[in-house]
């Protein structure tokens, strides 16, 4: 019996899907589960499928993907083992749902203080981080320029960069961290993740290396985790339309 999310315009390749299937285009956001799903692949062999949304067309406001997603937007992810199909929408709420594929707590924590830290940071970014610095780049990239408000989200984006700073660097609890969340020099998790695929693109946002002096942790942070397999692959050709 067909799903009442697929209508007759649903792409084939969606409603015919098994596992977990991701509509992505390769975006920040989208890169965010990109990585996140190589990740699983490479410790559990977890494995998915993908469509690959053109936002530029506006297929993302056409109704059979207001069905999955009412607010429009990318990356949707659908468990078909569920039944019906249950499907996810918001970045961060679909990195905590995948981490039910990650039984073995590589990119989350047993325990609830250090789980606390990884939700305490992937929301941060999600509703600090993320805002400004995508506002930055519309701004920036706009027909008609707006000086206050590029002035506003470029000073923004730069105080959440040192937010970030001020936790890698260790400054408040006494020891330096390679990751954002977890006990010591922390571990590599969604919260890392949730972050990256955005912090990454600073050149873009305009700033200079001489400004990005200011956050060494940080840089280091964002070439480490650059330097993963998987990372590579989730931000890579497989995810770019033809």
């Amino acid at each position: 019996m067909t799903s009442p999310m697929y209508t007759d315009q649903t792409p084939a390749d969606v409603k015919n899907a098994k596992a977990v299937h991701l509509l992505t285009e390769n975006t920040p956001n989208g890169q965010k589960v990109q990585i996140f799903l190589e990740e699983l692949a490479d410790v559990y062999g977890t494995e998915w499928t993908t469509t690959l949304i053109d936002c530029s067309t506006n297929e993302q406001k056409k109704d059979w993907f207001l069905r999955l997603n009412p607010n429009g937007r990318i990356p949707v992810i659908i468990d078909n083992t569920q039944s019906p199909p249950h499907s996810v929408m918001e970045t961060s709420a679909e990195l905590l749902y995948l981490l039910k594929f990650d039984t073995d707590h590589h990119f989350s924590f047993k325990g609830d203080v250090d789980q606390s830290e990884l939700l305490q940071w992937l929301f941060f970014w999600h509703g600090s981080g993320a805002p400004y610095q995508g506002n930055l780049g519309f701004f920036r990239r706009a027909q008609e320029q707006n000086p206050f408000a590029i002035n506003r989200f470029r000073k923004e984006t730069y105080r959440v960069f040192n937010v970030l700073e001020l936790q890698l660097s260790g400054k408040y609890h006494g020891q330096p961290k390679d990751f954002l969340a977890g006990k010591g020099k922390g571990q590599y998790s969604v919260a890392d993740i949730g972050t990256w695929a955005w912090v990454k693109n600073w050149p873009g946002s305009g700033y200079t290396d001489e400004e990005m002096k200011d956050f060494p942790h940080l840089v280091k942070w964002i070439e480490r985790i650059a330097e993963r397999p998987a990372v590579q692959r989730g931000i890579g050709p497989k995810f770019k339309l033809s």
